[in-house]
């Protein structure tokens, strides 16, 4: 009779740990969700009690923000103040920083609607999930003229919220705001820059707010899934300030995707398609494969950037 082998839980574990840890894991800077970031969300989840995503030394990942104003004329910021803020962090080499799309079909992978309403104390799940070591999230408050944004930086290993910066000024200042809490999250994160980053870093995206208004509307209607929105918006954007950040890269992506202009292809063709590649992107062993794979970081030399993820901190 052949002896029966024994399994050691801990050693598998350990060697899933690490076959996780050596897959390639391609980068997708862009704005649109694609079925490769789906089907990583979908396989991140199913191994979630098993593996998990070992957080990075620096790794950072920004969260929407509430919407506490009262004005619904303000939620274009609770993406466009994290976005922006994506945009300049992802300059900075000492931080890797959680791409946008991951944490956009993560999100829709754990079924959170559009608003992406993460409950209090789910945080670290989230942050372990993206593979982050502190997560920024937050809440605006103030009226449709006057705001002010209040962040919260979350140690994701220790579950601890470890500093608060805020920045407050005009709407038609939202530059300046945005500008102001990216120093005080580098200070909170003991990130110290050089004079030719903090220059880099001191440039807006647009010093005009209808730019930037449709700018964030824009990457709105594309993870909503309207394409043709999402591309006026875009070209809005750059009529009312050419220089504007994000939109022509915006514009480039949905047409190399096929998803505007002649070639786009009907909504019901483009999800039937989108499904069949879901089907075929992910491994029937329900492991995370070479193509599942997403690095989830943005370097430096991204300059695309920086759907919707308001987390409540405690």
């Amino acid at each position: 009779m052949t002896p029966a082998k024994r399994v050691f839980p801990g050693i598998a574990l350990a060697a899933s740990l690490l076959a996780l840890s050596l897959l390639p894991v391609p980068a997708f800077a862009g704005q649109v969700v694609t079925p490769e970031a789906k089907a990583w969300a979908a396989a991140a989840l199913r191994q979630e009690k098993t593996a998990g995503t070992p957080a990075g030394k620096n790794s950072v990942a920004i969260l929407y923000f509430g919407n506490r104003t009262g004005q619904a004329a303000n939620d274009p910021l609770r993406k466009g103040i994290p976005l922006m803020l994506i945009t300049d962090l992802s300059t900075i080499k000492e931080l890797e920083v959680v791409e946008r799309v991951r944490f956009q079909a993560l999100a829709e992978e754990m079924n959170l609607g559009a608003s992406g309403l993460v409950e209090s104390g789910t945080e670290p799940r989230v942050g372990k999930l993206l593979g982050a070591r502190w997560i920024v999230g937050g809440d605006l408050t103030g009226s449709e003229t006057a705001l002010k944004a209040d962040a919260r930086v979350l140690d994701v290993p220790k579950d601890a919220i470890v500093g608060q910066p805020s920045a407050s000024g005009d709407v038609t200042d939202l530059f300046n705001i945005e500008k102001t809490l990216l120093f005080g999250l580098l200070k909170e994160l003991k990130i110290e820059v050089t004079p030719e980053q903090e220059k880099t870093l001191r440039k807006p995206c647009s010093t005009k707010k209808s730019a930037l208004f449709s700018l964030f509307r824009a990457v709105d209607e594309s993870d909503r899934g309207n394409y043709a929105k999402a591309d006026e918006n875009y070209q809005k954007a750059l009529k009312e300030d050419p220089g504007i950040c994000i939109a022509t890269e915006g514009i480039a992506e949905l047409k190399a995707l096929g998803l505007v202009g002649a070639k786009a292809a009907p909504a019901k063709k483009r999800t039937a398609g989108m499904l069949d590649t879901l089907k075929g992107e992910t491994s029937v062993t329900d492991q995370l494969g070479p193509k599942e794979q997403l690095r989830g970081t943005i370097s430096p030399k991204d300059t695309s950037t920086p759907a919707n993820l308001n987390v409540i901190f405690p």
